[in-house]
């Protein structure tokens, strides 16, 4: 196999990078044991772009995804978020930039049960300091569109697992933000519901917006215009013996 540690967008994509990585490497260290998890990826994601990591366990693609949506920091090189470099932000800031500018999609919906799907779907304005009735609007307006407008007032247990993904799509989108992160979310759906899940990716994909999955399934990354395999901390793109290593 054939690894390529600097990883180009398609051609015919101009409108503007959401993510610019050069040269980052981040590594783990216990006690005199260095760990190197990511070894000098370069990597540009352009707007609207919808992009597939995979890799197996121990790859780096956990450590990709928290550089990417600002969860931790590179021990070196840069990272660009929409034009402005997060790679040595403090924890204040980048707290900022996870709540406004890239909204999360977990495995593990994430949901509050206690609450409705409206008030799960509101919770980053409530963080972001937008005014209750401007919160209310704009996270029904979210799942509506995600297909949930008429089940905006049900509490988790309420709602089947591909309809809490949604919620959880729903919530990242409602920041309006410059990401969408989406980490296994399709991992605890059954097989109809991950379909789904995936349909709703590819409306989102549609309407402009950009997106990175991350996932060790290959029906999953298949799904996405753009597949990028990991391996022992390189980046590798459009290698089938790859792709055939992990099935």
């Amino acid at each position: 196999m054939s690894t390529n540690t600097h990883v180009t967008p398609p051609s015919g994509t101009s409108d503007g990078a959401v993510i610019e990585l050069e040269r980052v490497t981040k590594v783990y260290r216990t006690g005199s044991i260095a760990v190197a998890a990511l070894r000098g990826i370069s990597l540009t994601i352009d707007q609207g772009e919808y992009v597939a990591v995979i890799g197996p366990s121990g790859s780096g693609k956990s450590t990709l995804m928290h550089i990417l949506g600002c969860l931790d920091t590179p021990t070196s090189g840069t990272y660009n978020l929409a034009g402005d470099n997060v790679s040595n932000m403090s924890e204040a800031a980048l707290a900022e930039v996870r709540n406004r500018r890239i909204g999360f999609v977990f495995q593990q919906f994430n949901l509050l049960p206690s609450m409705s799907a409206w008030q799960n779907v509101e919770l980053p304005l409530v963080y972001a300091g937008i005014p209750r009735a401007e919160r209310k609007e704009r996270a029904m307006d979210a799942l509506a569109r995600v297909g949930l407008a008429g089940r905006v007032h049900h509490r988790p247990g309420e709602l089947s697992g591909g309809q809490q993904q949604r919620v959880a799509v729903a919530r990242a989108l409602v920041t309006e933000p410059d990401l969408i992160l989406a980490d296994e979310p399709t991992g605890n759906l059954d097989s109809v519901s991950a379909a789904d899940v995936l349909r709703l990716m590819d409306e989102l994909h549609e309407a402009g917006r950009t997106l990175v999955l991350i996932t060790h399934d290959t029906e999953v990354a298949s799904a996405s215009g753009r597949v990028l395999g990991i391996r022992d901390g390189l980046l590798t793109e459009n290698d089938d013996r790859f792709m055939e290593s992990i099935r």
